[in-house]
């Protein structure tokens, strides 16, 4: 109790610093500091100016009411007695708080300092302070985590509403040309102690991030109020104690679930997984490659108006090209598809033949029109290669049909990685067949655990190797990821925080429970429920607005369920692959039903942007499910909010919503 009150004295209560910008067109903005935190906020005089020159064409009102112990709401309304051009901004100034001492968190956008990030993207090399659109973050919020005192404070968006409008100016002061219920949150440091920051209608500042590694100048936008009209803006600040990082991720989550509430959809599509999958199938016949040695799916580099077959080639990551394969025999064999099973054996079998390296690793990149092969291998496509044909031979087994050469072929891949793994548990990134590290950084290093776990139960002479190796990289992962809370470099085209890294620790952690027992087992059951919290941190609980025109807005579209990518790539998309499957098993394993109803939401969400005939989305042939959906003002190149990029890579997003569809392939794979 003496600690508890301890901690409970050296809180910090913030203090609100309130501006009031506005603007008149072709003019210069004038900034108003108000005074005042409760009622009507009053404009302080300027030095030498006339104090009746202070009066504001507007009424300020703010509201700051106790709902709980440590969480307050604040309100703040602006009513014009004119028609104004405004922009109101707020400052929640931690005194006593040592900006140096802090880390922050913005879900989906920002984690510690984002110094993962290169100088080109959102980070602490650029600035110290920083304040972003809502719908950048799979919640509305930001926060504030005091290392030294073990406290966090966090603002979050609380009357999020459905409207945006087309931004015309890119940067500087933006008159908005509609109505819009985006606003930004923040931090800032202010003369070496921390705040949260809060903006109405949104600024985007010191920079804005308007495509891959590309920052600009800041952006502060106006909204317009007609004489008489009130805009009101809700925001609720939480303030407790957590142990660490990862805790400070897990409470505000939790927060947020409780906050936005998000529920599957009303009219979701597909609610029989057969369905779904009978809608992506058109993929496996209208992306087959024939006219190479080595047949593929081609399923990356793709436009979306004609989705029309490429010569680049991935056997995992963006391309998939054997899980694919293997889903669509899987398909085939069940709906009587012959057309189907001949296309994706002839893509299997070419890869028996002409597949694979002298060294015995999977050719996994290339373009086969130009005949290149990457010589530079990684370990996250090699793992992603082995994943889709242990499930192949598990499930050919079943059948009664053995393939001792894939399963010499798999043996070996697994072989050459074990002898990649390092004193300290880790594989590198990156390699050469012949064993030269190219990217040594361990960011992967969970995307082999799973596999490893696979071989483990699949080739029984071996077992013990492939095992013991599994669990040396996955006390690397707890010791060097999980336990910093430091997930990062698993996505292979950018080397920053990403979601897939936190997704990739959840799954490896996952299948090693389904290995072990007893104290293991449950080691590695919370391990897991670390990583699912970190992962969950990335998937959105609100609802993006967007403006009329913006094709994703005019769809219907709702943003919650799906996931941003990483700090680099800021678009939404439907990676989830057996996440919804571990979201279920650890709301069994750790008694979190929020976790199974977050899997539903996902489940849900995921496959409204189907191209089916007459629903085609956007995207020129049905099936090939689209891939960079951009979901604010940010693109990868084309498009911007509410449209895709014209280029995309469905065959990672079929093989994902497959795995999503087939609920029970994992149990099954590892059931004697």
């Amino acid at each position: 109790m003496a600690l508890g009150c301890a901690a409970a004295l050296q809180a910090a209560e913030p203090t609100p610093v309130s501006t009031l910008t506005l603007i008149t067109p072709g003019n210069p903005a004038t900034t108003y500091q108000l005074s005042g935190h409760e009622g009507q906020l009053t404009a302080s005089p300027s030095p030498g100016r006339d104090q009746r020159e202070q009066s504001l064409p507007v009424t300020v009102t703010r509201w700051a009411q106790t709902q709980a112990e440590g969480v307050t709401t604040i309100s703040v309304r602006i009513t014009a007695m004119q028609t104004v051009y405004f922009n109101y901004s707020e400052q929640l100034l931690l005194d006593g708080i040592r900006h140096d001492d802090c880390d922050f968190y913005m879900p989906g956008f920002w984690y510690h300092k984002n110094l993962r990030s290169p100088k080109e993207a959102p980070s602490f090399h650029t600035s110290d302070s920083w304040q972003v659109r809502e719908d950048r973050l799979s919640a509305p919020l930001t926060a504030i985590f005091d290392q030294q005192q073990g406290r966090y404070y966090s603002l979050e968006r609380t009357n999020t509403g459905t409207d945006d409008c087309v931004l015309q100016n890119l940067s500087g002061d933006v008159i908005l040309s509609g109505h819009t219920s985006v606003g930004s949150v923040g931090f800032a440091n202010i003369d070496g102690k921390a705040a949260l920051t809060c903006s109405f209608p949104y600024v985007e500042a010191p920079k804005r991030y308007i495509r891959k590694l590309t920052l600009i100048d800041p952006i502060r936008t106006f909204q317009k109020l007609e004489k008489g009209q009130t805009e009101e803006v809700v925001w609720t600040l939480r303030q407790g104690e957590v142990a660490d990082y990862s805790d400070l991720v897990r409470q505000v989550w939790e927060n947020s679930y409780t906050a936005y509430a998000p529920q599957p959809l009303a009219d979701a599509p597909y609610a029989n997984d057969d369905e779904a999958k009978d809608a992506l199938s058109p993929f496996f016949i209208d992306s087959y490659v024939d006219k190479f040695e080595l047949k593929y799916l081609s399923g990356m580099t793709l436009r979306c108006d004609d989705c029309l077959p490429h010569g680049d080639y991935q056997i995992g990551f963006v391309g998939r090209v054997l899980l694919n394969a293997v889903n669509g025999l899987e398909y085939g064999e069940a709906r009587g598809r012959k057309d189907i099973v001949d296309v994706v054996n002839r893509v299997i079998e070419s890869h028996l033949t002409h597949g694979f390296g002298p060294e015995g690793y999977f050719l996994e990149s290339g373009n086969l029109e130009h005949g290149f092969f990457d010589p530079v291998l990684s370990i996250r496509r090699q793992s992603e290669g082995i994943f889709a044909m242990l499930y192949y031979l598990r499930n050919e087994q079943r059948q009664g049909r053995q393939h001792p050469e894939w399963e010499a072929r798999i043996r070996k891949v697994c072989d050459n990685l074990v002898a990649l793994q390092q004193p300290d548990g880790s594989f590198p990134r990156k390699f050469t067949a012949d064993g030269k590290t190219v990217d040594a950084s361990g960011g992967s290093t969970p995307s082999v655990t799973a596999p490893l776990v696979m071989a483990y139960r699949y080739f029984k002479k071996d077992n013990r190797k492939y095992l013991e190796c599994a669990r040396r990289s996955a006390a690397y992962l707890e010791r060097e990821i999980i336990d910093k809370a430091d997930y990062f470099s698993s996505t292979l085209d950018a080397n920053c925080e990403d979601k897939e890294a936190a997704l990739a620790a959840a799954t490896a952690t996952y299948y090693l429970t389904l290995v072990t027992t007893k104290a293991e087992h449950q080691h590695y059951v919370d391990l897991c429920r670390k990583a699912t919290y970190f992962c969950l941190s990335w998937y959105y609980l609100w609802d993006v607005p967007f403006a009329q025109g913006q094709m994703l807005g005019d769809l219907g579209f709702h943003s919650r369920g799906w996931g941003n990518v990483s700090v680099e790539n800021n678009h939404i998309d439907v990676f989830v692959f057996e996440f919804a499957g571990i979201l279920r098993a650890m709301a069994r394993e750790c008694n979190e039903p929020r976790f199974a109803a977050m899997a539903d939401v996902i489940r849900s969400s995921m496959l409204q942007l189907m191209p089916a005939p007459g629903h085609m989305c956007g995207i020129g042939k049905a099936g090939f499910y689209p891939e960079v959906v951009q979901h604010t003002h940010w693109d990868y190149g084309r498009n911007g909010k509410g449209f895709y990029n014209d280029i995309f890579a469905p065959g990672w997003t079929v093989a994902s919503l497959w795995q999503l569809l087939s609920p029970n392939r994992v149990a099954e794979y590892f059931a004697k």
